[in-house]
Formats: C-alpha cells, sequence, structure tokens
C-alpha cells in the first residue's frame, strides 16, 4: 500500500522554490524509504505531499520533532480511499476560535469561576457531564440576551468554510457535532454551511438562563454515537469518515473514524491520536485528504 507524507503550515511561508527543497531536510533522515513519486506541492509554500511505497521505516516521532522547530505539521496517511464522505467536526476551539461557554460566562462576569472548569474538562480531568453541570449552573440567573451578543463575538477559525464547503462540493456530507450549545451551533451550522448539527441545550425561562441542561447532555459518547449513526444513514464505514476536534469530549470519535485528526489537541489528544495539526489552520484536513489549493471552495 502507498502512503502519503504531507508537510503543511499556515504559520509561516516557506522559501524553497520546490517541494522537494522543502522535503530535503526531513527526507535526509530517512534514507532507507522507498519513495514512490515525486514530491508535489499541494499549495506552494504552505504544503506539499510526496507518495511513498510503505510507511515501516517512517519515524513518525523523529520527523515532528524536526517539524515542529520549523512551525510545520508532518502527517502520514494511506492513499487509499483518501478523500472522505463525511465529516463530524467539534466546533469550540476547532471550528471557531474559543470556547463558547467561557465567552458567555466572560460575558456575564464570570469567567474566572467558569474558565477553569472548563481547562480541567477539556484535558480529560474532570468528568464531561459534571463540568457542563457545574458550569451552566455558575450561569443561573443571567439573561438570556447574552446569548446574542455571543453569537455576534464568535469567530470562525481560518479554514473553516473552505473545509465544509470543499467536501460537501465533492459529495461529502458533513456534520457539527458539539458538546457546546445549539444556540451557538445552529448559527456556525448556516455560516459553514454544514447539513445538520447537533449540541447541548441550556434551559431558559422568562428570559433568563435557569442554569441547567436537558438531559441526556451530549458528551464524548454521542458524539461517538453520532459518527456511527450517520455512517450508517449514509451507507458508509468508519473508513469513509474524517472527525476533527481538539480535547478529551472528542477523543472516542476521533479514534473511530479512519481520518480521526486532533487539531491543535490538548495533551492527551497528542498522546493518543496520530494524525495531529498543530501548525496548520482547517484546510490542513483538506491537504490530508490530498485536495490542492486550486480545488478548494469558498
Amino acid at each position: 500500500m502507498n502512503y502519503a507524507i504531507i508537510f503543511t503550515t499556515s504559520q509561516m511561508s516557506v522559501t524553497p522554490e520546490s517541494a522537494a527543497d522543502w522535503m530535503a531536510p526531513f527526507l535526509a533522515t530517512m534514507p532507507d524509504i522507498d519513495i514512490a513519486g515525486e514530491a508535489t506541492w499541494l499549495a506552494k509554500s504552505h504544503a506539499a505531499e510526496i507518495i511513498v511505497a510503505d510507511n515501516t521505516e517512517i519515524d513518525i516521532a523523529k520527523l515532528r520533532n524536526t517539524a515542529n522547530e520549523m512551525h510545520i505539521d508532518v502527517n502520514i496517511v494511506p492513499t487509499q480511499n483518501r478523500r472522505k464522505r463525511l465529516l463530524i467536526a467539534d466546533m469550540d476551539s476547532t471550528i471557531i476560535t474559543s470556547e463558547s461557554l467561557d465567552d458567555l460566562a466572560r460575558m456575564a462576569g464570570l469567567d474566572d469561576e467558569i474558565a477553569q472548569i472548563t481547562k480541567e474538562s477539556m484535558a480529560g480531568n474532570i468528568d464531561f457531564d459534571e463540568s457542563i453541570d457545574a458550569r451552566v449552573a455558575i450561569l443561573a440567573g443571567k439573561p438570556a440576551t447574552l446569548f446574542n451578543q455571543l453569537l455576534d463575538d464568535m469567530t470562525l477559525t481560518a479554514g473553516a468554510i473552505s473545509l465544509v464547503k470543499t467536501m460537501r462540493a465533492n459529495g461529502a456530507y458533513c456534520y457539527l457535532i458539539s458538546g457546546g450549545f445549539d444556540f451557538a451551533t445552529a448559527h456556525i451550522r448556516d455560516i459553514c454551511g454544514f447539513h445538520d448539527d447537533h449540541a447541548n441545550h441550556m434551559n431558559i425561562s422568562s428570559g433568563l438562563i435557569e442554569g441547567t441542561v436537558r438531559k441526556p447532555i451530549l458528551n464524548r459518547s454521542a458524539k461517538a454515537h453520532y459518527l456511527a449513526q450517520y455512517c450508517a444513514t449514509h451507507h458508509l464505514t468508519m473508513a469513509d469518515a474524517a472527525t476533527i476536534g481538539d480535547g478529551a469530549n472528542d477523543l472516542e470519535m476521533l479514534q473511530a473514524a479512519s481520518f480521526g485528526v486532533a487539531f491543535q489537541g490538548k495533551p492527551i489528544l497528542r498522546k493518543h491520536i496520530k494524525l495531529q495539526l498543530n501548525h496548520t489552520d482547517l484546510t490542513g484536513l483538506l491537504y490530508l485528504q490530498g485536495y490542492a489549493r486550486h480545488e478548494f471552495v469558498s
């Protein structure tokens, strides 16, 4: 089986004229690999790939140590069934740049009380269900008009729209599955063009946040459930699926899909997930699938 080694970055613009020149320092550390094709640009100065006949001689940890110093991501994927037909994406700190519940707390003047719970939860140190109940309880009595303010302030991660629209244009089904809240996911779904969204629901009464979350809570197991459900709905397998997220709540769905990508992942994801984007925006998931920049839809 052939594999693609993909080098990507959004944080710098490389200077070599050819993709081979860019890759040379990395390939020099792997003299025994069986190269099956020329190095090619997917996006000049930002993404390139080379095809190899197998991946047995590739020390990905060594490659990443070198690449990280240059703010470059390196990943290895099979060339077979490379373009995925299903995308399941997390929202907070993935499709958008921040944690929406933390932002809501900041607007309510409660950020110090909630942010630490979020941090511990995303690192996997606190049970997600318990953490979301605790964080929302702190917001009890605050006006629901804060939701509109939050929607106005949310910022998309670079590449979010291109990721969804390019995959949709090539026949993929795209879903936003979040442990955040439905008032936010519905908004982001429409902006990016996801087919549908699923998230938690914060209960409101008389225009005020009640401080409770509708049960059952959408947690890491629920995300994995939606992945399996949409594979079944569209007659696909996990080999056809790509998932992307940043925190412990995404671990199960990232491990289940053939393309599970840790996006600027927390340490627990960097430890357990092979595909990682730490220096590349969301277009990195398109490059992993072999899309060149000129094929992007925006």
